[in-house]
């Protein structure tokens, strides 16, 4: 089974919200999460209130090999975050 870190949709129409989520890669974008991780609001006026993420359980899901999607791999670099052993750059 493939894992996968990457965003789900939620929040109303032209509100956009995402939770970063955990899934097996054949899951649908929506679809039932293994664990949810952290949240990523865009449209937030302040840049510290847009991202908050749980460090510790994404590195271990990238200590076990889950691959981050490339928009989730981004945030992850602006937080300093990666897998350990590994940089953390795209």
């Amino acid at each position: 089974m493939a894992v996968r870190i990457r965003l789900k949709r939620v929040g109303r129409r032209h509100r956009p919200a995402y939770r970063v989520a955990v899934f097996d890669s054949r899951r649908a974008r929506d679809s039932r999460v293994i664990e949810e991780l952290g949240s990523y609001r865009p449209i937030e006026p302040k840049e510290e209130d847009q991202v908050s993420l749980n460090r510790d359980r994404i590195e271990y899901w990238l200590s076990v090999g889950a691959s981050p999607s490339d928009t989730v791999q981004r945030l992850l670099k602006q937080h300093g975050i990666g897998a350990k052993g590994a940089p953390a750059e795209a």
